[in-house]
């Protein structure tokens, strides 16, 4: 799609592209960590039923890992239980060609 307009300069044309559906599904996973959020988010990205966008969310679902319990003894002689849990980055990594 491109949308044409004057300006002082001349004609300017912007190609719009829409986000492919594995795009969105990668831009709801960054947002949310909820999986029915993800849905709406990646079916509102592409303007698509939330149907048919499910089937997609769910198969790029990423397994829940459980958090790590330590206990560590404290220097009273109490326990102290610190839980440990990891948080993806949402950085995106560069892919190497």
């Amino acid at each position: 799609m491109t949308q044409t307009w004057e300006t002082k300069f001349g004609l300017r044309r912007v190609r719009h592209d829409p986000p492919t559906l594995e795009e969105a599904i990668a831009a709801a996973q960054g947002l949310s960590d909820e999986i029915e959020e993800q849905i709406e988010i990646a079916a509102g990205f592409m303007s698509m039923p939330a149907d048919v966008v499910r089937a997609e969310v769910l198969k790029a679902a990423k397994p829940a890992k459980p958090a790590r319990v330590v206990i560590a003894p404290s220097r009273e002689g109490t326990v102290r239980t610190v839980i440990v849990e990891r948080k993806p980055s949402r950085r995106l990594r560069p892919t190497s060609v």
